[in-house]
This record gives structure tokens, C-alpha cells and sequence, in this order.
């Protein structure tokens, strides 16, 4: 394949310096490793990323980080989803167009790739591809306007939702290609303009090299729960993540209230805006059975994880979901090698497709709890083997240098074989 220029424009793009979101990161490694050119155009505002890049007052910043281009234009702060969000995409999307011009004579890129969740990227990705004479493509992470429509209630005559389609649509009908997250969308695209070629997926992956070197050590106070934890227990579930709404981690403290008597211990990771209310249903549950932790580093989230007898990841019942799920944390759970349970209703199944635990139906406590005794009275020898079809179907399919190589297929187009 013949060396690519790849401009990636991704507002909210990290990197293991910055945080979330890895994905951008992790895929321009990959393309730097095989001698291609990539740069990340990011905003410096972003309400995942947990460290923001130090722009000190500038409108732009360029920086290198493991041999990625990164520049970052600065834009408003906001919390939340309303309109000073709107203003932050607003901002970003609005320097693009006027820095259109200046990227496409510094990165020459060979592919543009709009990479934003929001598609009102597309506009601008399009003006410097056709100003490069590049390829464009549209990377599609969460449906966009139908996610705020079917989550937040918006109609789909608000201003801001039409322009969303708008965005949508001209992503489906003007790109070179389409790159999707989600891996049951064909038929909703191709109802927006998508040709049927077009299409590609490439789920979240993992970077194999963060799981199987020795890692980082937990902290001791992390070492005291988990230690207090399974001297309560037989069986230790593990939940280890965001704690908000989505997740359905109430489901998880029923089905906690439901074992009590059954030693069985659950450990509940990380942070969230649900956290404080999890942890005070708890004890007024009284339940001495589940524990919280804080979140803990990413580097050392291999020996958590491998620390819990069985991880769980729930979902809400939602209609969403039928255009299918790439969670992150479920190929975490995989490449620990940890039995899974997954509660969830959607467009596919990774841990029905890898055989690596058992799937029950959203929101119900009652099949959560039957499930973890299921697979507490399983032998050891047969949970350790679901574990390892997990690990092995992640490494198989769901690392980065696999998929930056899947990735590639779609961006080469007309120069793979130049």
C-alpha cells in the first residue's frame, strides 16, 4: 500500500496523555507504525477527555505525541447538553471551515476522515478534501440526529436536529466511504444516501500491548476493598466503568439485594453522576455484600479486572440499541479473560458471538442473579475456558492493529495499490 497522508478530524479525540476518547489515538499509532502520516485535528474542550491539552491562551496548538500530529483549536468550555455544547461544536466546526484552506496545504492528506460522533463535521472534512484533491470518509460513531431524538425526545423539526440530518445525510451521499462503529446500520444509512460499497465496520477495539505486559500495580487502598471483598465471598462480580443512567447498575444492586445470603460479593469501579445515589440505595438497602472503589488508572485496569470472578455490563431497554453495541468495556472484560455476564437487548451480541458468558435480558434482577449463581456453580475449569474464548476472540478481531489494518481497507481506496 503506498504511504497515505491521513488528516483525522475528531473533536473529541485524546490520547494516553489526555484521556478519552482513545480511538483516534490508538488507530493513528497503528498507521504511524505501518509508515503512513497522520494529524489529529481536535477541540481543546472536551467533557470526556480527563486532561485538557494547555493551549495558555492560544487559538491553535501543534504537538507530536508517539509520532501523531496532533493540532488543537481552542473553543468555549460548557457542561452538559445544552446550548453552550452546541456553541463548543458550533465553534469548532466553524474554524475548520475557516482553517480549511491552511490544512489542506500543510497535510496534503491522501484521506480526510470527519470523525466527530456529531456529523456536522462532514462540511468542512468535505471542503478539504476537495481543496487536497483527497478521499473523504465518514466515520460514524453514534447516530446522530437520531440519538438525541430517540434518547433526549427532541422532534425532528427542531432547527438543530434538521440541520443534524442535514450533516447526516450529506455524509451518506458525498463520502468515499463510510466507517461504522456499529455493525447493524446498513439499511438506516442507505435510507439516507448510502451506496451499499460504501459501507465498512470496525468496532472499538483494545491495544493487546496494555494487557499483556505485567501492567501496573492497584493502589493499596483499591487492594484493601478487593481484599475485604473476597474474604466475604465465594464469588466476586465485578462492574467496572461510568456509573450513570445508561450503564443500568441498579439492576445490578437488586440483583446484589437478591444474593445477600448467598456469598457473593459485588465490587462497583469507578465514577459517574449516578454514583453517590448507587452507593447511598446501597446502604439503604443495607447491603454488605457490594463494595465501591474509585476509579482507578488505566494502566491498571488489567489487574482489576483480573481480580473479579465474573464482570458485568448492563444496558437499559432501548430501542437504540437495535442498530447494535460496541462498548469498550465489554473487550476490556474479554481480553482479561473474565467470564461475562451481559444484560442487554440490541442489534448483536459479542459475548453470544465469542461464547464467553451468558446473556440475559435488560433490567431484570431476578435473571441477573440466577445467571451469576448459574455461572458460580459452573466449574472453574469451565469459566476459566469462557474467559479465554473472550481473550482469544478479542485478540483474533478486536485489537487496534487489527483494526487500524480493516481501517485502512476503507481510507486506501484507488491508492492501495499504488
Amino acid at each position: 500500500m503506498a504511504r497515505l497522508n491521513i488528516l483525522l478530524i475528531n473533536h473529541y479525540a485524546g490520547s494516553v496523555r489526555h484521556g478519552m476518547e482513545f480511538r483516534p489515538y490508538y488507530l493513528a499509532r497503528e498507521w504511524v507504525r505501518l509508515g503512513h502520516r497522520v494529524r489529529i485535528v481536535a477541540s481543546s474542550t472536551s467533557h470526556i477527555r480527563a486532561q485538557a491539552p494547555e493551549m495558555e491562551g492560544r487559538a491553535r496548538l501543534d504537538q507530536n505525541i508517539d509520532g501523531i500530529d496532533y493540532t488543537w483549536f481552542a473553543t468555549p468550555s460548557y457542561s452538559g447538553n445544552g446550548a453552550a455544547r452546541v456553541r463548543n461544536m458550533a465553534s469548532f466546526v466553524w474554524r475548520l471551515l475557516r482553517e480549511a484552506r491552511s490544512l489542506a496545504r500543510e497535510v496534503q492528506p491522501d484521506v480526510v476522515i470527519a470523525s466527530s460522533t456529531y456529523p456536522l463535521d462532514i462540511w468542512p472534512a468535505r471542503r478539504i478534501a476537495r481543496l487536497a484533491g483527497a478521499r473523504l470518509l465518514f466515520e460514524l460513531h453514534d447516530l446522530w440526529p437520531l440519538s438525541p431524538m430517540e434518547l433526549g425526545g427532541y422532534s425532528r423539526w427542531h432547527p438543530f436536529i434538521m440541520l443534524l440530518q442535514a450533516a447526516e445525510n450529506h455524509a451518506c451521499r458525498h463520502a468515499d466511504a463510510v466507517v461504522s462503529i456499529l455493525p447493524k446500520v446498513r439499511e438506516h444509512l442507505e435510507a439516507h444516501g448510502m451506496a451499499p460499497h460504501k459501507l465498512h465496520i470496525v468496532p472499538n477495539g483494545a491495544d493487546p500491548g496494555e494487557w499483556l505486559a505485567a501492567g501496573e500495580a492497584l493502589s493499596p487502598d483499591t487492594e484493601r476493598v478487593l481484599a475485604a471483598a473476597r474474604g466475604a465471598s465465594d464469588c466476586v462480580v465485578g462492574y467496572a466503568g461510568t456509573h450513570g443512567i445508561a450503564n443500568a447498575l441498579d439492576t445490578l444492586i437488586e440483583a446484589a439485594s437478591l444474593l445477600r445470603n448467598r456469598r457473593v460479593a459485588f465490587v462497583l469501579v469507578g465514577g459517574g453522576p449516578e454514583k453517590q445515589r448507587l452507593r447511598l440505595r446501597a446502604r439503604t438497602l443495607a447491603l454488605d455484600n457490594v463494595w465501591f472503589v474509585d476509579p482507578v488508572p488505566k494502566r491498571q485496569v488489567p489487574a482489576l479486572l483480573r481480580r473479579f470472578d465474573l464482570a458485568y455490563i448492563g444496558w437499559k431497554r432501548q430501542p437504540l440499541y437495535r442498530f447494535g453495541i460496541a462498548p469498550n468495556k465489554l473487550i476490556d472484560y474479554m481480553m482479561a479473560a473474565r467470564p461475562i455476564v451481559h444484560a442487554v437487548e440490541a442489534g448483536n451480541d459479542p459475548v453470544a458471538e465469542a461464547a464467553c458468558g451468558l446473556t440475559i435480558a435488560p433490567e431484570d434482577p431476578q435473571a441477573l442473579a440466577a445467571a451469576i449463581v448459574r455461572l458460580r456453580e459452573t466449574s472453574a475449569a469451565e469459566r476459566e475456558a469462557m474467559g479465554l474464548r473472550g481473550q482469544h476472540h478479542a485478540l483474533a478481531h478486536l485489537t487496534y492493529p487489527v483494526l487500524g489494518q480493516r481501517f485502512l481497507t476503507a481510507c486506501a481506496g484507488d491508492f492501495q495499490h499504488g
